[in-house]
């Protein structure tokens, strides 16, 4: 994570309530390799430090890593649950203090209401996910999430071909299947002007 975002998210968590009856919600996004999963990791990780009760759920659709894990890019591991649908969060969350979700650009736009549900209930939800698609196009809830979030914490890649912050995810291959599980070698992280400079892209 660069400067600015390290200093937006120790911001936040100084500035968070203690109250267990008080919810809200955390967007954690950027684009592809930009360190999403490793800061929720990191919040959910401290979250268990503070003997809170901590469950983590992740789209069924992606097993790049593990099943019963989220694992970031750099190997950080925490173990979670693999859901088809974002109605099963609520249903599996009993009695908890925090939620996170990973990848959840991937879930269907009623992952909205299941964390605004979860925040009335006076959960902290931490939600991480790309805010776009390969097409530089805004992607799944994440907008929704991102707009009646409490805090918004946005991480940057590095750009791949110049070295600049990267926001976008460039994808390799020519399909225009909207997604595709992958990683290195599927996708890289560039700038904005390298983006539009590896092909026409319309925003």
């Amino acid at each position: 994570m660069n400067k600015f975002g390290y200093f937006c998210s120790m911001f936040i968590e100084s500035n968070l309530p203690n109250s267990r009856k008080r919810g809200w919600i955390e967007v954690i996004t950027g684009s592809m390799f930009s360190g999403k999963t490793e800061e929720l990791i990191r919040r959910l990780r401290r979250a268990e430090i503070a003997h809170q009760k901590v469950e983590i759920f992740k789209p069924g659709i992606d097993m790049r890593y593990s099943v019963n894990e989220v694992v970031s890019h750099d190997e950080k591991t925490i173990r979670s649950t693999a859901v088809d649908n974002s109605a099963t969060i609520l249903l599996l969350c009993g009695d908890v203090d925090v939620v996170g979700i990973d990848e959840a650009q991937f879930f269907d736009h009623g992952l909205i209401d299941v964390c605004n549900q979860l925040a009335n209930m006076g959960i902290r939800v931490i939600a991480a996910g790309l805010d776009m698609d390969f097409r530089g196009q805004p992607f799944g809830p994440i907008p929704g999430l991102m707009a009646c979030s409490e805090y918004v914490t946005k991480v940057h890649a590095i750009c791949m071909r110049c070295g600049n912050l990267a926001h976008f995810s460039h994808r390799f291959e020519g399909s225009d299947k909207l997604v595709v599980i992958g990683e290195r070698g599927t996708y890289e992280p560039l700038c904005r002007e390298c983006y539009f400079d590896v092909g026409d892209k319309v925003l």
